[in-house]
């Protein structure tokens, strides 16, 4: 059937012709229900409490935070659902008896909580431990490894016919001798030739050569959809595609270890601030895991530059990404030099030749010149401001953080000589001082002159001490944790939190989490899930017993947000209009009915022990029940009626039309509750 279009809060939204099933139908009731209450910004669901509840004691579960529009159990959800991906079965009462306040400070000090749980799942997964030069050796491109494995395979032959020439000549000791020189002497020039031929082995002798590793343009809407064909994240859940099984080397292995690694830690970590801020830290310096060799250079990337600055000091943030070999490959800074470097190199040389020669009386005759016509040397580097205009725009000020083009361009020139020492071997960070420009420059009207790499690091500590990024940061993290609008007042006092503590990350979260506004009625439930975390939070919701979990990473790819996909630098939005339409709300419900109705391979849920056995023998009980437990007995009236409305349904009730006795199913109760538009906020 086919239904007209939609149109609501500027968005407009076509529904797509889908075949008229119960449960297709079913999934398009509640996508509508969601679309008309995602599609507005809407408070909290939740009635304002009255005047007798203001006036109660406050609970002792929040001592020591500024909490007064909300409940101790509202407020609890709150903090879970913004620093962690929601709560498990039991979590609300569990930080009730901790104290709040207590459970949060945990929070921002990760080391201190145990996670020894969600590492021996982690176990599972070899290339999360590997550095990146043991990644490129085991997870070669198919390409070069059809190469190596036919290069051994000459070599064996040529072996195995030496044997068989030595052997057929034994009888005579001259024919053995002429054989054994001709074979020896074709061998091995037969050897040289293949090692000669070998276009792999001529780029591991010559790392410096720029490899044509930037890939073509994508149309926008073909990135996610080419990104999840290439490295099979996003087809069916319920299918291990054969480049991903335990036996496989292909590199595709190796970021789809890391999304089954990022999905488990979200879901069984008890350091759930900590998977948070990194999520975050990922998008805001996003890398895209399908441009060439940052497939290898991603697990180092998230394992050595993300996670261990995620709570630390901004500008050592920003140092470490910007040495990272993942982020140098993604925005081009690798092949980023002085456009003079060549010429001042060959100069270089020949004076160094003068030099030697002179000492024998030989003068050297001068160098010819060049003629312009002929053109610059085919792989003779350049300037590329990507990095220079990255950082400034996404990493540090902001895109109205007050810089102009030259400032792009001084930034870029401070950045020549950041580059990789054999990218194609291990892609270690290296500083060539032959390819930097060393003459002076001028960012925001502040000179730039330290010397060498200094140079770099000096526009680094410039940048992360300017007033645009201490107040884009702040709006961005605010953004994320509070509202897609935050309140301009709480944005000031994080960015002056920013300012006085150099950059301290965590003292940063402390003001925007110990404020009025954070606890608010208007913050609550105010955000939208992404598809992230959405999956994530169901899964934790439910108590599902996660054996792998590559359907649920293909199932985030299906919503909409395949992981390490992103093309753009600009990563992943957090925004509600870059989520809110028809297409993705479908799927955000089958997901939901498959997850709870046990219809995924690799996961197990009980709804019978979260609902509980009276529950299935009353479709209405079952689903009071539902609403309590995953939405903490708040439903808005129009979701309930929409959720009333399915419990005659067969799918329901596991009967056909005309059975008797009604069984209800649990599962698809709990899948309904979980498509609701109150659970896809947080």
């Amino acid at each position: 059937m086919r239904l007209p279009n939609f149109h609501a809060s500027g968005f407009t939204f076509r529904f797509p012709s889908i075949a008229a099933t119960p449960k297709s139908f079913l999934a398009l009731i509640l996508s509508l229900a969601c679309t008309l209450s995602l599609g507005v910004d809407l408070p909290g669901v939740a009635a304002t409490p009255s005047a007798k509840d203001k006036k109660q004691k406050p609970d002792p579960a929040l001592k020591g935070l500024p909490i007064t529009e909300l409940s101790a159990d509202e407020a609890i959800l709150h903090a879970l659902n913004r620093l962690a991906y929601g709560p498990r079965p039991g979590d609300i009462e569990r930080v009730r008896q901790l104290s709040l306040a207590k459970w949060i400070d945990q929070q921002l000090n990760p080391n201190s909580i145990e996670d020894k749980a969600v590492e021996a799942r982690l176990q599972d997964y070899p290339t999360l431990r590997m550095s990146t030069a043991k990644l490129i050796a085991e997870y070669p491109q198919p390409k070069q490894a059809e190469k190596q494995a036919l290069r051994q395979a000459r070599a064996q032959t040529q072996q195995e016919q030496r044997r068989s020439d030595a052997g057929a000549a034994a009888s005579s000791a001259a024919q053995e001798t002429q054989s054994s020189q001709t074979q020896s002497g074709g061998s091995d020039a037969q050897a040289a030739t293949s090692t000669a031929d070998s276009p792999q082995q001529s780029e591991a002798d010559n790392p410096d050569k720029p490899a044509p590793m930037k890939e073509p343009a994508m149309e926008p809407d073909a990135a996610a959809k080419g990104a999840r064909r290439r490295d099979a994240l996003g087809g069916d859940p319920n299918n291990i595609p054969r480049a991903l099984g335990e036996d496989s080397k292909r590199p595709r292995r190796i970021v789809a270890e890391l999304a089954v690694a990022k999905i488990t830690r979200a879901i069984y970590s008890e350091r759930q601030l900590q998977q948070v801020m990194d999520d975050f830290w990922f998008n805001h310096f996003n890398v895209f895991a399908g441009k060439g060799e940052d497939r290898y250079y991603l697990t180092s990337y998230e394992r050595d530059v993300i996670q261990p600055h995620a709570l630390g000091k901004f500008k050592d943030l920003v140092t470490a990404t910007a040495k990272s070999p993942a982020m140098l490959f993604y925005l081009d800074n690798f092949l980023s030099a002085d456009p003079r470097a060549a010429q001042r190199q060959a100069m270089e040389r020949a004076m160094r030749q003068q030099a030697r020669y002179g000492r024998f009386g030989r003068p050297w005759p001068p160098r010819p010149r060049v003629n312009p016509q002929q053109g610059a040397k085919k792989n003779e580097r350049g300037l590329n401001e990507n990095y220079g205009r990255e950082l400034m725009e996404l990493h540090t000020l902001g895109v109205e953080g007050g810089y102009t083009q030259k400032d792009v361009t001084e930034v870029a020139r401070s950045f020549t000589g950041w580059t990789l020492e054999k990218p194609r071997q291990y892609a270690d960070f290296k500083f060539d001082d032959r390819l930097h420009d060393p003459d002076p420059k001028i960012v925001l009207g502040k000179k730039i002159h330290a010397g060498g790499m200094k140079d770099g690091e000096q526009v680094i500590d410039l940048l992360a001490h300017h007033p645009s990024t201490a107040k884009f940061i702040s709006t961005k993290l605010a953004r994320r944790f509070v509202s897609d609008n935050p309140p301009p007042a709480l944005v000031n006092r994080m960015a002056e939190t920013f300012q006085s503590s150099d950059g301290d990350i965590r003292a940063v979260m402390k003001t925007m989490i110990w404020s009025p506004e954070f606890w608010s009625r208007e913050a609550y439930r105010a955000k939208i899930k992404t598809p992230f975390e959405l999956v994530v939070s169901s899964a934790r919701a439910l108590g599902t017993d996660v054996d792998t979990s590559l359907p649920l990473v293909q199932w985030v790819g299906r919503i909409g947000e395949p992981l390490y996909q992103c093309q753009p630098p600009t990563g992943y939005s957090d925004k509600a209009e870059a989520w809110v339409n028809t297409g993705a709300l479908l799927n955000r419900l089958n997901f939901s009915l498959a997850l709870a109705g046990n219809k995924m391979r690799g996961a197990r849920t009980d709804a019978t022990s979260l609902l509980g056995v009276n529950a299935s023998a009353e479709p209405k009980a079952a689903l009071d029940r539902a609403v309590q437990v995953f939405l903490g007995g708040q439903a808005a009236p129009a979701t309930v009626e929409t959720l009333q409305k399915q419990l005659d349904n067969p799918q329901v009730l596991q009967a056909k039309l005309d059975d008797a006795r009604k069984q209800v199913d649990l599962g698809v109760i709990a899948g309904l509750v979980l498509g609701a538009p109150e659970f896809q906020r947080r």
